[in-house]
């Protein structure tokens, strides 16, 4: 029995360990965008499931401002406002998880600490970090997070929603004083464009 409990344990452990590394990575991750003014940031999408972009992103917490050649987009930890470029016409929402990651990468600051399993492993000057969900309806099925070892910053996301998978790469990350304002949609600055409530 002695003997039973002790492989038990040897099989357990080494996973244990393993998640709780890819915690703390991500735990460092997290803190190198968590700026109490907000981030700033370049990014690249390229994904079959919602289409490829690049463009800038600000962020503050759970709040992002995205421009990207197509379109403009404000979340403000609630709802998303979208203006189309060339359409004039704004869309508010209520975006789903997998809508939120596939537009703001580091989105994973609040997802992978609630509701997922944590895998980690080296792979060059990179850790990269595993998450899978525990409860099979999230609406993302599977992510990767690289983080460089050095610096502690995310540099890629990856993620799988509906067997299509999306990587977002992410660059030139700087910390800023963002205010709020920047993360609602002003009506003012937009007079004639359509406003589509999609709630």
């Amino acid at each position: 029995m002695k003997h039973i409990a002790l492989y038990i344990l040897a099989t357990l452990l080494p996973m244990t360990l393993h998640a709780q590394q890819a915690r703390t990575i991500l735990d460092k991750a997290a803190a190198t965008v968590s700026n109490p003014g907000g981030v700033e940031a370049q990014f690249q999408v390229i994904s079959k499931a919602f289409g490829s972009t690049s463009g800038t992103i600000a962020i503050k917490g759970n709040k992002f401002h995205a421009t990207t050649p197509q379109a403009t987009v404000w979340f403000d930890g609630k709802t998303q406002w979208t203006y189309v470029n060339g359409n004039d016409e704004v869309n508010i929402s209520t975006p789903t998880e997998a809508e939120l990651q596939a537009i703001n990468p580091y989105n994973f600051i609040n997802i992978y600490k609630k509701g997922f399993r944590l895998t980690a492993k080296t792979v060059g000057g990179a850790y990269e970090v595993h998450l899978t969900p525990t409860d099979k309806k999230r609406n993302i099925e599977e992510m990767y997070i690289i983080v460089d070892q050095k610096t502690c910053r995310p540099t890629h996301v990856k993620m799988r929603q509906n067997n299509k998978w999306s990587t977002i790469i992410i660059s030139h990350l700087k910390a800023r004083n963002i205010a709020e304002s920047t993360f609602k949609f002003n009506s003012a600055d937009f007079p004639h464009a359509e406003i589509i409530d999609l709630r």
